[in-house]
């Protein structure tokens, strides 16, 4: 066992959680926030120009990042799900005012205000567990830009680091919990990824617990059934599928434009002179002028957290409501509509196809009959979703579906892995 303290971090698209682990037992770290002490830690950033503070920028991250935005939206750049750009040689900085910003300086800014607010935990650790996706999220995610991006953000911390796949950080969680040899199959479900484990565990006591037997994973998970949901609502809202004139052309809108306004990682950035002046230009020349407006407007007037803020709140409803009301007002816009399950499942049809396919995948590299499975422990908030949830229970029965700690049991996995001599045996 390890002398000094280990420390599970899930660095996660959405939230981030951290444990730490001593003497064979790990205890989530309480996080200070607005409201009070918490486990989960919003992945997110807020900047603001403040002449006091070195740099002349000021910072908040996780739920005091959310709190400074709202107060302040117009003067603020509010960053979220920037995980997801990790594994994108496309993705080179975000522009913060006058400051470029890399992924590694987001992230080690990010890690120093998680730091700050958890009195102390971190300190004194000797390592450092920190979870990784199987599959990045991205077009052609490079795995190992990514993991040069991680390096230089968690080296910060000054411990002997190691990654481990998230969902077998859950499996160790999970292996915690049960006393009887079982195979289970890990599923962890993200903002960005959804992750796959097959794992093999042993009776307590076992020389090693836990045997990873295969993964698999794929980039899509609620970040892009959000995205579902904001195609069908409110993007032809905003000019999508419409044209503009061009000489004696009539041409479609670039669709760029509704990829990045439909990406957290891409929308804050979209507030710049030049995105601005070539929507202005577009505008003028659209076939729909107005619908350019309302996307001019909700880029200036910062709206792109209240925008995403009321497509995840009726994701959540049709978690446990057949139909839920959609409402969004700013920037010009205002929808108001009806949304059925059904119709919702339809939409992120394609995505679960590709999901399924994961799941297929992460059996065959482990060479396991979906049979020969004893328990399904579904993680992370998209395994809340019925349609998820529901494609387990149909392969593997109800009976077999495991649940809890769908935001925390990652991190707490994590440190116990750290606990374990052959930590590096984990490490990928």
């Amino acid at each position: 066992m390890s002398h000094a303290p280990t420390l599970g971090l899930d660095f996660g698209t959405t939230n981030s959680v951290a444990a730490v682990a001593r003497g064979g037992t790990a205890d989530l770290v309480q996080l200070d926030g607005p409201e009070g002490p918490e486990a989960v830690f919003r992945s997110a950033l807020c900047f603001w120009q403040d002449e006091e503070v070195r740099g002349g920028i000021a910072s908040e991250a996780g739920p005091w990042a959310i709190a400074e935005y709202l107060e302040y939206p117009e003067g603020s750049r509010f960053l979220q799900s920037f995980k997801s750009v990790a594994a994108s040689s496309a993705f080179e900085h975000a522009t913060v005012f006058d400051r470029r910003l890399r992924f590694e300086e987001l992230g080690q800014l990010f890690l120093d205000k998680l730091a700050a607010r958890a009195g102390g935990a971190f300190d004194g650790i000797g390592r450092l567990v920190v979870g990784r996706p199987v599959e990045y999220a991205g077009h052609r995610p490079d795995t190992a830009l990514a993991r040069t991006r991680y390096d230089a953000m968690f080296s910060a911390l000054g411990a002997e680091v190691h990654y481990v796949y998230e969902p077998v950080g859950a499996a160790f969680s999970y292996a915690s919990r049960i006393a009887d040899p079982a195979t289970i199959l890990v599923a962890d479900f993200g903002g960005g990824t959804s992750d796959f484990s097959v794992v093999r565990i042993a009776a307590p006591g076992a020389a090693r617990r836990c045997e990873p037997l295969g993964h698999a994973g794929v980039g899509i998970a609620g970040d892009r059934f959000d995205y579902r949901i904001l195609d069908h609502l409110v993007l032809p809202l905003l000019g999508k599928g419409s044209g503009y004139r061009s000489f004696d052309k009539v041409l479609e809108i670039p669709r760029g434009y509704f990829t990045d306004f439909a990406d957290w990682s891409r929308l804050a950035l979209m507030r710049n002179r030049r995105t601005l002046a070539e929507l202005d230009k577009l505008r003028r020349s659209a076939l729909d002028p107005d619908a350019i407006t309302r996307m001019i407007a909700v880029i200036e007037e910062e709206q792109g957290f209240h925008l995403y803020d009321a497509v995840g709140r009726v994701k959540r409803d049709l978690s446990t409501a057949e139909s839920a009301r959609f409402r969004f007002a700013g920037g010009g816009l205002s929808i108001e509509a009806e949304v059925t399950r059904d119709q919702f499942e339809t939409w992120i049809a394609p995505d679960v196809a590709r999901i399924e396919a994961a799941v297929d995948a992460a059996l065959a590299t482990a060479g396991v009959a979906p049979g020969a499975i004893d328990r399904v422990f579904l993680t992370g908030g998209t395994s809340l979703t019925p349609r998820i949830r529901r494609l387990f229970t149909e392969r593997f029965g109800e009976d077999k579906i495991a649940t809890g700690g769908e935001l925390t049991s990652i991190a707490h996995g994590l440190a116990l892995i750290g606990e374990q001599e052959d930590v590096a045996a984990w490490a990928v």
